[in-house]
Protein backbone atom coordinates (compact mmCIF):
# COMPACT_ATOMS: atom_id res chain seq x y z
CA UNK A 1 0.00 0.00 0.00
CA UNK A 2 1.60 3.18 -0.62
CA UNK A 3 1.59 6.18 1.54
CA UNK A 4 -1.18 8.20 -0.72
CA UNK A 5 -3.33 4.93 0.45
CA UNK A 6 -2.49 5.10 3.51
CA UNK A 7 -3.14 8.87 3.70
CA UNK A 8 -6.56 8.31 1.90
CA UNK A 9 -7.42 5.65 4.09
CA UNK A 10 -7.14 7.52 7.23
CA UNK A 11 -8.60 10.62 6.12
CA UNK A 12 -11.68 8.27 5.55
CA UNK A 13 -11.61 6.77 8.81
CA UNK A 14 -11.31 10.09 10.57
CA UNK A 15 -14.74 11.16 8.58
CA UNK A 16 -16.33 8.09 9.26
CA UNK A 17 -15.46 8.97 13.34
CA UNK A 18 -16.17 12.70 13.15
CA UNK A 19 -19.62 11.80 11.37
CA UNK A 20 -20.54 9.30 13.91
CA UNK A 21 -19.71 11.67 16.88
CA UNK A 22 -21.33 14.56 15.29
CA UNK A 23 -24.96 11.71 15.08
CA UNK A 24 -24.29 11.13 18.90
CA UNK A 25 -23.98 14.71 19.79
CA UNK A 26 -26.98 15.42 17.95
CA UNK A 27 -28.91 12.29 19.54
CA UNK A 28 -27.21 13.67 22.89
CA UNK A 29 -28.56 16.60 22.00
CA UNK A 30 -32.38 15.54 21.56
CA UNK A 31 -32.26 13.05 24.27
CA UNK A 32 -31.32 15.86 26.62
CA UNK A 33 -33.72 18.23 25.47
CA UNK A 34 -36.54 15.31 25.51
CA UNK A 35 -35.73 15.51 29.09
CA UNK A 36 -35.99 19.10 29.83
CA UNK A 37 -39.19 19.44 28.38
CA UNK A 38 -40.15 16.03 30.59
CA UNK A 39 -39.68 17.99 33.51
CA UNK A 40 -41.48 21.02 32.37
CA UNK A 41 -44.49 18.40 31.64
CA UNK A 42 -44.06 17.31 34.95
CA UNK A 43 -42.86 13.49 33.79
CA UNK A 44 -40.08 11.93 35.36
CA UNK A 45 -38.57 8.35 35.57
CA UNK A 46 -39.45 6.13 32.75
CA UNK A 47 -41.99 8.67 31.41
CA UNK A 48 -39.80 11.27 31.34
CA UNK A 49 -36.95 8.83 29.71
CA UNK A 50 -39.57 7.66 27.74
CA UNK A 51 -40.57 10.96 26.13
CA UNK A 52 -37.01 11.82 25.74
CA UNK A 53 -36.99 8.94 23.06
CA UNK A 54 -39.68 10.52 21.48
CA UNK A 55 -37.93 13.27 20.87
CA UNK A 56 -34.50 11.53 19.58
CA UNK A 57 -37.23 9.54 17.34
CA UNK A 58 -38.57 12.88 15.76
CA UNK A 59 -35.61 13.94 14.97
CA UNK A 60 -35.73 11.03 12.06
CA UNK A 61 -38.81 12.87 10.27
CA UNK A 62 -36.46 15.30 8.33
CA UNK A 63 -33.09 16.63 7.81
CA UNK A 64 -32.31 19.50 10.43
CA UNK A 65 -33.78 19.95 14.05
CA UNK A 66 -36.74 22.11 13.02
CA UNK A 67 -38.38 18.61 13.52
CA UNK A 68 -37.41 18.32 17.03
CA UNK A 69 -38.40 21.94 17.68
CA UNK A 70 -41.83 21.51 16.56
CA UNK A 71 -42.61 18.45 18.29
CA UNK A 72 -41.55 19.88 21.21
CA UNK A 73 -42.92 23.35 21.11
CA UNK A 74 -46.36 21.63 20.40
CA UNK A 75 -46.25 19.40 23.30
CA UNK A 76 -45.35 22.45 25.47
CA UNK A 77 -47.78 24.97 24.31
CA UNK A 78 -47.77 27.51 26.13
CA UNK A 79 -44.89 26.47 28.14
CA UNK A 80 -42.18 27.63 26.11
CA UNK A 81 -42.06 28.94 22.34
CA UNK A 82 -39.99 27.79 19.42
CA UNK A 83 -37.47 30.21 20.30
CA UNK A 84 -37.05 29.25 23.41
CA UNK A 85 -36.96 26.01 22.62
CA UNK A 86 -34.16 26.02 20.05
CA UNK A 87 -32.15 28.49 22.71
CA UNK A 88 -32.51 25.76 24.87
CA UNK A 89 -31.50 23.24 22.53
CA UNK A 90 -28.20 25.25 21.64
CA UNK A 91 -27.12 25.17 24.97
CA UNK A 92 -27.83 21.89 25.77
CA UNK A 93 -25.77 21.01 22.61
CA UNK A 94 -22.63 22.14 24.07
CA UNK A 95 -23.26 19.86 26.99
CA UNK A 96 -23.95 17.08 25.08
CA UNK A 97 -21.10 17.42 22.58
CA UNK A 98 -18.72 17.32 25.88
CA UNK A 99 -20.46 14.48 27.54
CA UNK A 100 -19.94 12.36 24.29
CA UNK A 101 -16.28 13.47 23.68
CA UNK A 102 -15.71 12.42 27.34
CA UNK A 103 -17.03 9.05 26.78
CA UNK A 104 -14.53 8.57 23.96
CA UNK A 105 -11.53 9.52 26.09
Amino acid sequence: MSSFDDRESAFENKFAHDEDMKFKAEARTNKLLGLWAAGLLGKTGDDAKAYAAEVVKADFEEAGHEDVVRKVAADLGDMADPDTIRAKRAELAITAKEQVMSETD
